[in-house]
């Protein structure tokens, strides 16, 4: 932990070097965002944030975290979709090549890396549930999965990258914890990388010529860092034993994989592609409610916060894996009936 101060000051001014570059350069790639009738902000917005994160990930990781297999595939999977997502932001590519991308990310997870979900803990209370091979599957569903849940929840300021420091934190709390000191150093370097990026898409979002995006590129990077430190930190391996429960990983990424997973089901009900954009999302939501953009952010975050400190307090409490799993449960349905009937809600409290 002694190259802790230095890394994070590493981190966060390559990120702020990173933004400073691409900041006049993005107009000329096009690596722009424009008003259209489902984003109504004002101008054209440089979608860098995300490969600013990156870069400060990168050569922090780099400088400072022991070299292995595992942080180099990490790296190399990461830059590969960052690349992807850059490509995306520019072109505006079609579902079929992204989820390709995305699965070919996961099988560098699974197979280059070998590490995937496969023990999920007692749920049930009958004994350990362990799929075996059939968790490499599962393991490329999940990363999957969440690598669109922080893409689908990115749709205001600060929302994308509130939601993957919450998490990156709670993940690094459960691994200090466990007494997982040496393996804090990159969740850590995350969160301080993302801050630069929080400066200029939240705080000045007014300053003209100031304010980023994230873009997918930073939103599908979010959710692969994720995804990948939940299967190390909730999985035993040869090199550590799990620095916590499989169902407390469904906690501290409530609030991404809850909204994606209801608003997927919703489209389906309505014979849509469960990937056709709309504006259901919780955000959207708090917004018909009447709160501005900064409140439906503060509010969500606060939710997030509650859900991962559920988890952590289930996880040191050691409040049984099965109930944990049944309260998540109860969470979703309630969140999915709230979803199905957010627009009579809305309009009922308006009415008042």
């Amino acid at each position: 932990m002694i190259f802790l101060l230095p890394a994070l000051c590493v981190a966060f001014l390559a990120s702020i070097f990173t933004i400073k570059v691409l900041l006049p350069l993005a107009p000329q790639i096009g690596l722009i965002d424009y008003p259209t009738d489902r984003k109504n902000h004002n101008g054209a917005i440089p979608l860098i944030g995300g490969i600013s994160i990156f870069t400060g990930v990168l050569i922090a990781s780099t400088l400072f975290i022991q070299q292995s297999q595992l942080l180099n595939l990490y790296l190399i999977s990461s830059a590969i979709l960052v690349f992807i997502g850059t490509l995306d932001d520019i072109y505006d590519l079609r579902v079929a090549p992204r989820m390709l991308a995305q699965a070919l990310i996961a099988s560098i997870m699974v197979f280059g890396g070998g590490i995937y979900i496969s023990d999920f803990g007692n749920v049930f209370a009958l004994g350990n549930v362990d799929i075996g091979p059939f968790g490499i599957i599962f393991t490329m569903l999940a990363a999957i999965a969440a690598i669109n849940a922080f893409n689908m929840i990115d749709g205001i300021d600060g929302l994308a990258g509130s939601m993957s420091i919450i998490t990156v934190l709670s993940i690094a709390i459960l691994t200090l914890l466990a007494g997982g000191e040496r393996d804090i150093l990159l969740p850590l370097i995350l969160v301080v990388a993302t801050i630069p990026y929080l400066f200029y898409n939240v705080k000045r979002q007014k300053t003209k010529g100031k304010k980023i995006f994230m873009g997918d590129a930073g939103s599908m990077f979010m959710g692969l860092t994720v995804i990948w430190l939940l299967t190390i930190g909730s999985q035993d391996n040869e090199l550590q034993t799990a620095a916590f429960r499989p169902v407390t990983a469904l906690w501290i990424i409530a609030v991404p994989l809850i909204d994606m997973l209801a608003i997927m089901l919703r489209r389906i009900k309505k014979g849509v592609s469960p990937f056709q954009a709309d504006n259901g999302h919780l955000h959207h939501i708090c917004m018909r409610l009447g709160l501005t953009s900064r409140q439906a952010l503060l509010a969500i975050s606060l939710l997030a916060i509650v859900f991962s400190s559920v988890g952590i307090l289930g996880e040191l409490l050691e409040i049984p894996e099965s109930i944990m799993l049944l309260l998540f449960i109860a969470l979703f349905v309630v969140y999915s009936f709230g979803l199905q009937h957010a627009w009579k809600f809305t309009k009922v409290l308006k009415a008042d």
